[in-house]
């Protein structure tokens, strides 16, 4: 599978899209003062402890303060867990994984043991935040290089699980054992494979120079403020996508062509041959042809070649995915039809919830099946389609409802989230009053008001649409109101009103 890394960088926004055999697999986007922190580390202070559900919140100079659990608050300083890293093939897993192994292991003490107002801490951001909520912090920092994550509250090495070949992990557990001068913790990642003794001295020892800035800054800053800065998103693509998955990198602005040059002579030269800076007349995403799918990942119905289709709802607790036939009738029998909707409708899934970096719990209604062998089918063809995620998920089997529920790891806001916004009309809620509502609406207004009234006529101004149900079908509303409160209503539309807008105006005797 040949992949590609796309940036297409602007005044205020940077973009990053990853192909795979020419199609849009994951999109990044940062723009203007919506950067990503996740990675950042700040100084913050304790602004409210809560036992109650054994968390603090915490101010690192944001609009919203942060939020860190008792089980990411350091308590005894460095420690040791062994453990063995199993399972996933995932480098950022183990990662993950490892820092589980730090949290859990000693869960006795209260946070407000831990933790008092006013208290200043390091903490470094877990998730950035998302919609209404805050960002997710930890003490328990980890710097990533290229070839290692310092983790200066540890002393355990670990060696990324991507890394198969026995004597190639002893090799390079050995090394960083042997070049290790303190008691920091070290996990070697993928990119490590092959390289020597001098390069990865000299990565342990910028990273160790890196915490010793942090800690420097961290003693002589104000509180809050940030103490260290991840990566740019062109720099991070280049860390986490260029040296472990993709095949070339392709980018349109010659400055970020350059910083990523040069950021690759300092740690990989040999990658330097895979960066390609495109002098195209149009746009780069437009010349790969990116513009369309990621319009099409915003839409709530996506189509299937079938005639099929998947409905995608955002919910504030859930992500809803619905299959259906749509207009697709099949050739043999309904299970056979059935069956195929759902399996071209799992790869359609694991496609979107991939694009549209969809997370946290996803419940998908898939179109009922009668055999439990093609249930089976379809929770292993899920489960099979998710393997190329780099994001952790974990799939149930089809319930007796014909619902899978799935969990897929969420560390920043969805794609429609971050390129969309509530509309300005329902605000949000998918749905506005019918216009015979409004209509009905007005007839009460007007019965509310008419005490007060005491000019000659009204004058209602309404939307055209409204206006023109009002003269239609609603007419016997305005004239049960005119023998009601004995005075003409006159329906003025008026172009410029929202569909719910209504204005009531009092007409005197000339």
């Amino acid at each position: 599978m040949f992949k590609e890394i796309i940036i297409n960088v602007t005044e205020r926004e940077t973009r990053v899209a990853l192909l795979e055999d020419g199609t849009i697999v994951e999109v990044f986007i940062e723009r203007g003062d919506l950067v990503d922190i996740t990675g950042n580390i700040y100084k913050g202070r304790v602004q409210r402890v809560l036992p109650g559900i054994q968390a603090a919140f915490i101010d690192i100079g944001l609009s919203q303060a942060a939020f860190i659990y008792v089980d990411d608050v350091i308590r005894n300083g460095f420690r040791d867990v062994e453990r063995e890293l199993v399972g996933s093939s995932s480098e950022e897993d183990t990662i993950d994984d490892f820092m589980d192994s730090l949290r859990s292991s000693e869960r006795e003490c209260p946070i407000e043991e831990l933790l008092v107002e006013g208290q200043e801490i390091l903490v470094h951001v877990a998730k950035a935040p998302m919609g209404t909520k805050g960002p997710r912090v930890t003490s328990y920092v980890s710097l990533p290089g290229h070839y290692l994550v310092l983790m200066p509250f540890s002393n355990h090495i670990g060696v990324s699980r991507r890394i198969d070949d026995e004597t190639e992990r002893q090799r390079l557990k050995t090394m960083v054992a042997d070049m290790r001068d303190n008691e920091f913790g070290y996990i070697v990642r993928t990119a490590a494979e092959g390289i020597d003794v001098e390069r990865m001295l000299h990565e342990k020892q910028f990273l160790v120079n890196l915490w010793d800035t942090i800690g420097r800054k961290y003693k002589s800053a104000p509180t809050p403020s940030l103490v260290h800065q991840e990566l740019s998103l062109s720099l991070r693509a280049v860390r986490d996508l260029l040296v472990h998955d993709a095949d070339r990198l392709v980018i349109d602005s010659i400055d970020e062509y350059e910083t990523i040059r040069n950021f690759l002579e300092a740690f990989m030269p040999n990658l330097n041959r895979r960066v390609e800076l495109y002098d195209g007349r149009e746009p780069i995403f437009d010349a790969y042809n990116l513009e369309g799918d990621i319009s099409r990942a915003l839409k709530r119905k996506v189509w299937l070649k079938s005639g099929g289709y998947i409905i995608i709802e955002h919910t504030e607790a859930l992500v809803a995915i619905d299959v259906n036939t749509g207009r697709y009738v099949g050739k043999h029998n309904l299970e056979e039809t059935i069956l195929k909707t759902n399996l071209e409708a799992v790869k359609e899934i694991a496609y979107q919830v991939r694009l549209r970096d969809i997370g946290g719990l996803i419940i998908i209604d898939f179109i009922d099946m009668q055999k439990k062998s093609n249930q089976d089918k379809v929770y292993n063809a899920l489960k099979d389609a998710l393997v190329k995620d780099r994001s952790k998920t974990h799939v149930l089997p089809i319930s007796d409802m014909g619902l899978i529920q799935m969990t897929r790891k969420r560390n920043k806001e969805p794609l429609t989230r971050i390129m969309c916004e509530p509309c300005v009309y329902c605000e949000g809620e998918g749905s506005m009053i019918s216009r015979q509502s409004i209509c009905y609406n007005v007839y009460r207004e007007i019965l509310r008001e008419r005490q007060d009234i005491t000019g000659e006529r009204l004058a209602v101004k309404v939307n055209p649409e409204v206006a023109d149900l009002l003269h239609g079908e609603e007419n016997q509303l305005i004239s049960a109101l005119e023998k009601v409160i004995g005075r003409q209503i006159v329906i003025y539309p008026n172009p410029q009103f929202h569909m719910e807008e209504i204005e009531i105006i009092e007409i005197l005797k000339a």
